[in-house]
């Protein structure tokens, strides 16, 4: 949701509308027609169609058979570029992607990207249950994720509070803490262990640990590494879980280290 207290003095209409646009047609994937998309928009056919003309012609929409519009191949093409950027440096994926490899189990990085908890690099597993959702770029649920605790246990209390307020504390299953005051409990237990953990918050039957790979005094440079497992695996291997994790945060971080 966009904040109209923040919008600059010196926005550029033409491309907000645009970009309206386009989420518009992204969140239609049956396409949606010019008339359509204006109506979504609340902007005038004759601006709608000069909008989706241009974005046409750069890629980022295509008109079907039928006059209906759809995401065009430019929107996988600025992913791709989104996922590398997050990623890091080639060492990262290599090393997230043995350690899928020799464990079985789904790795993640993630970091905080624009102020929100976001995962930024995937190796899948053959071992973890495929979660659909966390993708590069997924920005939910911080909560629920070891991945999300691991990045807000770096935060003040004070600076954790507002986060949760204003992203809120949705309940993913039955288990998913809803609360701050057992959110922080939580996470004080994940301190003492030396690993957040999470079983079946946000999904069940599906356990998540994290570690910090790196600290730093700016928070947009913190990243976490995380791993996805089947919670009854979680249950007898949670110290092996750990002894893995810590030592593939090492390798991360020497390989960032490296590139800088």
């Amino acid at each position: 949701m966009r904040d109209p207290l923040a919008e600059p003095s010196d926005l550029i209409r033409s491309v907000s509308r645009a970009l309206r646009v386009l989420e518009s047609v992204g969140r239609a994937p049956k396409g949606l027609t010019v008339k359509q998309i204006a109506r979504r928009c609340e902007l005038t056919v004759a601006t709608t169609y000069h909008l989706v003309r241009t974005l046409a012609y750069e890629g980022y929409v295509i008109r079907r058979e039928d006059g209906t519009y759809i995401v065009g191949l430019e929107i996988a093409d600025r992913y791709r570029e989104l996922v590398t950027a997050f990623r890091g440096p080639p060492v990262v994926g290599e090393t997230l992607r043995r350690a899928a490899l020799d464990t079985g189990y789904s790795h993640y990085l993630g970091r905080f990207v624009g102020g929100q908890v976001a995962i930024t690099a995937v190796a899948e597993g053959h071992r973890s249950p495929y979660l659909e959702d966390l993708v590069p770029g997924f920005d939910e649920g911080a909560h629920a994720t070891a991945l999300g605790k691991a990045l807000l246990a770096t935060l003040t209390v004070e600076q954790r509070f507002r986060y949760l307020r204003e992203y809120g504390m949705r309940p993913f299953t039955t288990s998913t803490l809803t609360s701050t005051e057992t959110f922080e409990a939580d996470l004080a237990a994940g301190d003492r262990r030396g690993m957040q953990l999470e079983m079946g918050q946000f999904r069940q039957g599906v356990a998540c640990a994290a570690v910090l790979v790196t600290p730093d005094k700016d928070m947009e440079r913190r990243i976490v590494l995380a791993c996805a497992l089947p919670a009854s695996e979680m249950m007898t291997s949670a110290r092996v879980v750990r002894a893995k994790l810590l030592t593939v945060a090492r390798a991360v971080a020497d390989g960032i280290a490296t590139d800088h």
